[in-house]
């Protein structure tokens, strides 16, 4: 693969990633993390496209001077590295909002700063062989040049050490997706310190007089390219780890509640919609879900037996002595009991007749009703006791 090729390739990568996040701001196109994601990952890709060799030449044919693609890509580089900082400062958040702000406008005047003095510097600067690869070895001697080479090192150095200080210290107070996501800045951070080295070493051979130009123009492209990939999984992984946790968790309360819908289905109002195809968003579907339970047991409150709940919860909790888990028991047996009454047209019980079902005021407690309905013998015998007794009636 050649250089342009390659560099190509990581800018393809970054474009992809940033779609992701711009789809992802249909949904929240007020998250200014979500945001600042997004324009961290288009700076990237716009970063290695300019930096690609055959682009490099037509960036100095057009505008007409020789290497002035190099100030250029200088620049956007030194822009990401500004951005990145900034928003692992926002993603990080401070109790006191004037010290992020503070942090932040140090941080964008800094980096906005050396952007104009690399334009400044090449500008006083004498470049006029066009070097699409080893320009930074080329004029490593040359005065302002140099000093130009020198300074956007010097700032992106910089930002890889802030980078690695600030993931590291963040990662020890944070669990999950999050932590690995810093762990893998911190990865990417310290390969572009590793880059920095390598044109560092590169240049100060040139000037003792030593030819070591494929450190930089072989092996730092390859840390900068690997370095930026990490940097962008880091940035992403968080977000889209706790989606996908998120929707885990839903799923998984989905299937958990099964037993306690299949079991008061029959009540759910005719009115309401039905179930939702299996490639809607399991959200919706969990909040379906949750909503015909809740009505079905306000259309059975009437049946709901108070000497059915009282009998089961004293034999559960004297077997197991788990107040929650022997109430779960009761409110299930309750309503197992009342659908088959309700089935039969059996009257409605009086008001202080009636148990109270509490377990769906709790999101923990409905699930271990459910688990109830499915798995405990006493709800399964309370079902059988009352249809034999609707049957002989």
């Amino acid at each position: 693969m050649n250089a342009g090729t390659a560099y190509l390739s990581v800018a393809a990568g970054f474009l992809v990633a940033t779609a992701v996040k711009v789809w992802a701001l249909r949904k929240n196109p007020r998250d200014p993390l979500l945001r600042a994601v997004a324009a961290t990952l288009f700076v990237a890709a716009f970063l290695f496209v300019t930096a690609a060799p055959p682009n490099l030449a037509v960036i100095n044919r057009v505008i007409g001077i020789p290497n002035v693609a190099a100030p250029i890509v200088y620049s956007i580089l030194t822009a990401f590295d500004g951005i990145s900082i900034v928003l692992l400062i926002h993603w990080r958040g401070n109790e006191d909002s004037r010290v992020t702000l503070r942090q932040t406008r140090l941080c964008l005047t800094t980096y906005a700063a050396v952007m104009i003095a690399l334009y400044a510097l090449f500008a006083l600067g004498d470049a006029p062989v066009e070097r699409l690869r080893d320009l930074d070895t080329y004029y490593a001697g040359t005065p302002w040049i140099r000093e130009m080479i020198l300074l956007y090192l010097a700032a992106h150095t910089v930002a890889a050490v802030t980078m690695v200080v600030l993931c590291l210290r963040w990662s020890r107070k944070v669990p999950g997706t999050l932590k690995v996501g810093l762990l893998l800045i911190t990865a990417g951070a310290v390969c572009m310190f590793g880059y920095d080295l390598l044109k560092f070493t590169a240049i100060v051979a040139r000037w003792l007089g030593h030819d070591w130009d494929s450190l930089s123009t072989n092996v730092a492209f390859s840390l900068a390219g690997f370095s930026a990939l990490l940097i962008a999984a880091g940035f992403m992984l968080p977000p889209i780890g706790q989606g996908v946790g998120s929707r885990w968790r839903a799923l998984r309360r989905f299937r958990r509640l099964q037993p306690l819908w299949l079991e008061i289905r029959p009540e759910i109002p005719p009115t309401s919609p039905p179930p939702m195809p299996w490639w809607q968003p399991v959200e919706r579907r969990l909040m379906q879900r949750e909503r015909d339970i809740f009505d079905a047991v306000l259309r059975l409150t009437p049946w709901f037996d108070q000497s059915t709940g009282s009998e089961v919860y004293a034999l559960a909790l004297a077997e197991h002595s788990g107040f929650r888990r022997a109430r779960g028991e009761a409110d299930a047996s309750v309503i197992a009991r009342a659908v088959i009454q309700k089935g039969h047209a059996v009257p409605a019980l009086a008001p202080d007749h009636r148990w109270t079902v509490s377990s769906i005021e709790d999101s923990e407690d409905l699930v271990d009703m459910s688990a109830a309905m499915l798995n405990s013998l006493r709800v399964e015998a309370t079902r059988r006791s009352t249809a034999r007794a609707e049957h002989r009636a």
